[in-house]
């Protein structure tokens, strides 16, 4: 195999890969609107060849993004290679994983009536199975692992749009504030984790109950207790305090999970300060994951 030359200018590459079902279609799409090239299953192996083809000039193609799944899995043991030699000549090249669990993979592809791409005539189960033991390697040279079992597909979309529009900007790492109710499940992404349970619960005040964090009723209330102020105040400084470090080791995306029983009252209000109050750092995303369920 030939050696690349250096690119006369960084290319910028993006390569989105996962399981299938995890939302690499919506991922391609979202960098597709902010002006990315992009290419759908491309064998990984042709990508040093596909570099050599792009024209040199300013204004011609300047950030790639391209689909590799396992579809092809017949290249993949020659993807790590044609990765390094794409960085070696100068791309800007980045490795972006979806994943998805495999509860979630198995109702998705129940309501939609597909087949496995890697399990034809077997059963989904094995399908995804063998597809995880393929992209292994991927996943682990990833430069970023989004697990979109909890996420709709505007939340993928968003998520990714912001991460890359950072980049672009020159603004380090995202950050992320999400409320959860444990009786759900801790988020899957979640980095750190503050358990606010401890607080007194809006549940059981009659006329608080059916409404949620969102509103100010709610939210007087939870902040109202000396303990709730306290819990800020620390959680602030612990995040604002160790997020350069997070930043300096190269971590993209940092997740912050406020978590009550619910997941509609305390951890929403909670959550909602916690990102007026790190947003003087930087750009905060607040997300609340069960506001909706009962």
């Amino acid at each position: 195999m030939s050696e690349l030359g250096s690119y006369s200018r960084p290319i910028r590459v993006v390569v989105i890969t996962g399981l299938s079902g995890s939302g690499k279609s919506t991922a391609i799409r979202a960098l597709e609107d902010l002006g990315f090239f992009c290419i759908d299953n491309l064998p990984v192996v042709l990508l040093p060849k596909l570099m050599e083809l792009f024209p040199s000039q300013p204004d011609e193609i300047e950030q790639v993004a391209l689909v590799v799944d396992a579809r092809e899995a017949r290249f993949l043991d020659g993807a790590r290679e044609a990765i390094e030699r794409v960085r070696a000549a100068g791309g800007r090249l980045q490795i972006l994983f979806l994943e998805t669990a495999d509860a979630v993979l198995l109702r998705r592809y129940s309501e939609t009536r597909r087949r496995h791409p890697l399990s034809p005539a077997g059963s989904v189960e094995e399908g995804i199975a063998r597809e995880r033991q393929v992209l292994q390697g991927l996943r682990e040279a990833a430069d970023w692992v989004i697990d979109t079992s909890e996420m709709t597909v505007h939340q993928l979309r968003e998520m990714i749009q912001r991460y890359f529009e950072r980049q672009d900007q020159g603004v380090g790492m995202n950050l992320a504030v999400v409320s959860f109710g444990f009786k759900h499940g801790l988020p899957p992404m979640a980095d750190l984790v503050f358990d606010v349970r401890f607080l007194p619960n809006p549940y059981f005040v009659p006329e608080l109950r059916d409404h949620p964090g969102t509103e100010a009723a709610v939210r007087d209330h939870v902040l109202a207790n000396p303990a709730a102020q306290e819990l800020l105040g620390q959680v602030e400084n612990f995040v604002s305090t160790f997020r350069p470090l997070y930043d300096r080791e190269g971590k993209s995306y940092l997740t912050v999970a406020i978590g009550c029983t619910g997941g509609r009252h305390r951890s929403v209000v909670i959550a909602e300060e916690l990102g007026k109050r790190l947003r003087r750092g930087g750009s905060v995303v607040v997300r609340h994951r069960d506001l909706e369920r009962s």
